[in-house]
């Protein structure tokens, strides 16, 4: 009897289902106990996995549930690829809908943050655009510019408090988090990433650089949404860190 990869995935990441027939031993005998060892490991390898890519969320459930969690998971969720760096995508989308955890509802925003973190250190590494050429253009030319932002860069935007609980789990001298909606920005300025929260505004101006709005046209949209937003300090944290990698230039009106 032919065993299929859908067959033999299943019972590889189920331990309570039957091992496929078929399978067997060098002497024919059905390979029963090398199955489990083999299945063991596997769940091993991965439940692992989730624990290094999600550790905050681990330390807010607690060791013993993230590994219940991690092992329905890893059933509804086999990987999709050979990268161990990019297992556990599905993470918050299953948070959401796992019943036992529905009373913490910022935990599907938190994998969200964790997630970007590891996105952000995997990305393509870039280099920042010299100051001077932002310097050297008139204030209307520069913010009728799009610019360009590094691949490392991501944003992450939450009704939940994400970045007061991610340093709070992370960081033994952070204070509790506030109950409040939070933005977070993720930059690369080296090797690891750092998430930052953004003041009131901030989070709708990244984004609307994401989506190629010009300088002006996201400061506009950041003073709709808070009208004390201050462009200055985050243009500064942007260019400093090596997150604006370029700029195209606009028509001036």
């Amino acid at each position: 009897m032919t065993v299929t990869q859908d067959q033999f995935t299943r019972a590889m990441l189920d331990p309570g289902a039957a091992i496929p027939a078929g399978l067997a031993n060098p002497d024919g005998r059905p390979a029963t106990r090398r199955f489990d060892v083999y299945r063991n490991n596997v769940a091993v390898s991965l439940t692992e996995a989730l624990e290094q890519a999600f550790p905050v969320i681990r330390k807010l459930v607690g060791e013993t549930n993230f590994r219940v969690l991690a092992g329905v998971y890893l059933r509804q969720h086999p990987p999709a690829s050979p990268l161990m760096m990019h297992y556990g995508q599905e993470m918050p989308g299953f948070l959401a809908r796992f019943e036992p955890v529905q009373s913490l509802g910022y935990l599907p925003d938190v994998a969200r943050l964790e997630l970007a973190l590891r996105a952000s250190y995997h990305a393509t590494d870039s280099r920042g655009v010299d100051p001077a050429r932002l310097q050297s253009l008139p204030p209307d030319a520069l913010m009728a510019s799009v610019l360009h932002l590094a691949p490392s860069l991501r944003l992450v935007r939450s009704d939940w408090p994400i970045h007061g609980i991610w340093r709070f789990n992370m960081d033994p001298g952070a204070p509790r988090p506030e109950p409040r909606a939070e933005d977070v920005l993720i930059l690369r300025p080296e090797f690891d990433p750092t998430p930052s929260l953004l003041s009131p505004g901030g989070g709708v101006f990244v984004a609307r650089l994401q989506a190629g709005d010009t300088l002006s046209g996201a400061h506009d949209a950041a003073l709709d949404a808070a009208p004390g937003f201050d462009l200055a300090p985050l243009l500064g944290h942007l260019i400093a860190a090596g997150a604006i990698t370029g700029l195209t230039e606009g028509d001036l009106p």
